[in-house]
């Protein structure tokens, strides 16, 4: 028997293996069920902390892994420590630093990318670094967008229930009191619309509820609304187009500067704005940079809707070999655009606040004293 022979598997041992193999493989690609609980990231306060206190220790030749059991040893909040002697415990078996990280599920696409970059390049203490300052940056225009929204999320609501009340609770003691008199015009119109509201107002609370929750939760929603806010008004599309390049490009030049060759820079860059269009136009350009070997001003200009400006100076860049410089020129460039617009589309936010608070109040107004104004006349013509 030759030695070929002697060292080959019984056929029945290797059809055990295989169907063990894809038992587990079927066991990995089972989707999750529909109520298993839900993982909740840490909070953009607890990253930017975390992360500046992973790259000081780093910086101080301190490991990685002891850099993260340090952090979390006393640490107050239980699910940091959890996901920190998790990360300590991976890396110490020889895991990747960032599939650590990745496995805990409390960090996004981005974040995993930048820690495999950082890790690739030999500097990690870096990335972190520039990981809590790009988190802190985003969570500044975070604050700025909620405090856009939150007086009217507060005022719009206030004043819709207060014309509910007007016409269930007000108008139908107006109409007691004309008892006997047949009412008209206006006052007419008004107990009209009283009836109706009366009866389909908890219809109308619960659809607006239902709503509200729609666009909150549901991602697609939110896409479609946020699509249709850019296409009709022109200072919500440059608002959103700036934040998003802005976000793009800073993680691009992060990598970039770090020693991080460009395509990769490219494609981890996508996974900052993986719920725009510009997810699938940065790959495809980073593909096309990287296997036909066009310029990279080329790919942006062909395949992506960046701004000129942008393709504008990463054409300056490759002539002149300074593409790290123009990336943190339009980082920039961009981070002080978004503040301007930040004011802009406060301003626009409060004028359609305004308008929408003016309607409600003049509906209030009429539905509820115009017939109480009205009711004088309307008896005196009943009297004669």
């Amino acid at each position: 028997m030759s030695e070929k022979t002697a060292t080959r598997k019984p056929e029945s041992t290797r059809k055990v293996i295989k169907s063990n193999k894809s038992e587990q493989e079927d066991k990995d690609e089972k989707p999750k069920s529909l109520f298993a609980p839900r993982v909740k990231p840490f909070s953009r306060k607890e990253l930017v902390q975390m992360f500046r206190s992973l790259a000081s220790m780093l910086r101080a030749q301190i490991n990685t892994a002891d850099a993260v059991k340090y952090y979390a040893h006393g640490h107050s909040n239980p699910d940091v420590v959890k996901a920190l002697t998790s990360i300590h415990a991976d890396i110490n078996k020889g895991v990747p630093v960032h599939e650590a990280f990745r496995k805990t599920e409390k960090f996004d696409d981005m974040m995993i990318g930048l820690i495999q970059a950082g890790g690739d390049a030999g500097q990690l203490d870096s990335a972190f670094g520039e990981l809590g300052k790009r988190i802190k940056s985003d969570l500044h225009f975070r604050k700025k967008v909620k405090k856009l929204i939150l007086m009217p999320c507060i005022v719009i609501p206030v004043l819709i229930m207060a014309y509910i009340a007007s016409q269930v609770k007000i108008v139908p003691q107006v109409e007691q009191m004309m008892a006997g008199i047949t009412p008209s015009g206006i006052v007419a119109v008004s107990f009209s619309v009283s009836h109706v509201v009366q009866k389909i107002w908890p219809v109308v609370v619960i659809a607006l509820i239902t709503i509200t929750l729609v666009i909150w939760k549901i991602n697609p929603v939110q896409s479609f609304l946020i699509n249709l806010s850019m296409a009709r008004f022109k200072v919500v599309r440059v608002m959103i187009m700036s934040l998003r390049q802005m976000t793009m490009i800073s993680t691009i030049r992060l990598l970039y500067s770090n020693g991080i060759n460009l395509a990769k820079s490219l494609r981890v860059g996508a996974n900052s704005v993986k719920k725009t269009p510009f997810y699938g136009e940065l790959l495809k350009a980073s593909e096309m940079y990287e296997k036909s070997g066009v310029p990279l001003s080329s790919a942006f200009a062909k395949y992506t809707s960046v701004d000129p400006q942008v393709v504008h100076m990463l054409a300056i860049g490759e002539k002149s070999a300074s593409l790290d410089v123009q990336f943190t020129m339009l980082a920039e460039m961009y981070e002080e655009d978004a503040d301007e617009l930040m004011d802009s589309f406060s301003q626009f936010i409060s004028f359609i606040v305004m308008i929408i608070a003016v309607g409600l109040i003049g509906l209030v107004f009429l539905s509820t004293f115009m017939p109480i104004f009205m009711m004088g006349p309307q008896m005196m013509k009943e009297a004669i």
